[in-house]
């Protein structure tokens, strides 16, 4: 008779003391109206009449599966994202009476934000600010969680995919941004060069013998030069000569 009732006494104490571990917390209910929230520890539960429901109150990834998406200039892609959330641990009851599944019903109601922010976005304006359409849904998403007991850490657009011909076409588009880049800068480094030119002839034409320096120092640079080449040096005097014989109209005095 003793092992009986000691076998009864030790299941009646398996069932009335709950361990609560430290990541978790256990919505109390008494004769199934909620009573509170059994924190980390040992607690105390009636049998029969009182019961518990455990939640995890870490944070969770939840995935956005794939979503078909309109944007702003009618140009549709796939999107896919995922959700950063955990329950609050002083509202851990409103993630049991008020919701079902709770990542099911997080998964399902940002998919619908997300399509609704995309369509607020040209394609372009969606790819470079992605961060900015990751905080709407986010922002959408926690304001809407509050009655769940939910708080939204962060919702991040994973993939943003298009149709191949429409990214042939963002391709050539690319391109043809950086060859005008290209050219841009090309011709800006012909313009500098064109007025060091100018200021360069500038100053020498002040100087009369800093062009015959410069011409000297030219042919210094071509003799050093290993290939077969012969520098013929004609004075300039020659060459001022030279054209006024080759001019009819001139006359000695």
């Amino acid at each position: 008779m003793a092992p009986f009732i000691l076998g009864i006494i030790v299941i009646l104490l398996f069932l009335t003391v709950k361990v609560v571990k430290q990541y978790e917390r256990k919505v109390l209910f008494t004769l199934g109206k909620y009573t509170t929230i059994l924190k980390p520890g040992l607690n105390i539960v009636i049998p029969i009449i009182q019961t518990t429901t455990t939640v995890d109150v870490r944070e969770k990834a939840v995935d956005v599966p794939s979503q078909e998406a309109m944007t702003k200039d009618n140009i549709s892609c796939t999107i896919n994202a995922v959700i950063y959330y955990k329950i609050r641990e002083d509202e851990a009851n409103k993630a049991v009476i008020n919701v079902r599944y709770l990542d099911y019903a997080m998964s399902q109601f940002a998919q619908t934000t997300m399509r609704n922010i995309v369509g607020q976005f040209e394609l372009d304006e969606l790819l470079a600010k992605r961060e900015e359409a990751s905080k709407k849904i986010k922002m959408i998403v926690d304001e809407k969680s509050d009655v769940r007991g939910v708080e939204v850490m962060s919702v991040e657009l994973k993939d943003i995919n298009i149709p191949s011909d429409l990214q042939r076409t963002i391709g050539k588009q690319a391109e043809a941004e950086r060859e005008k880049r290209a050219k841009i800068i090309t011709s800006e480094g012909e313009l500098a060069s064109a007025k060091n030119l100018m200021e360069a002839a500038e100053m020498l034409s002040k100087t009369p013998w800093a062009l015959h320096l410069r011409t000297l120092q030219s042919i210094n640079d071509i003799s050093s030069d290993q290939s077969n080449t012969t520098v013929w040096m004609i004075p300039m005097e020659v060459l001022e000569a030279i054209k006024g014989f080759a001019n009819p109209s001139h006359k000695t005095h």
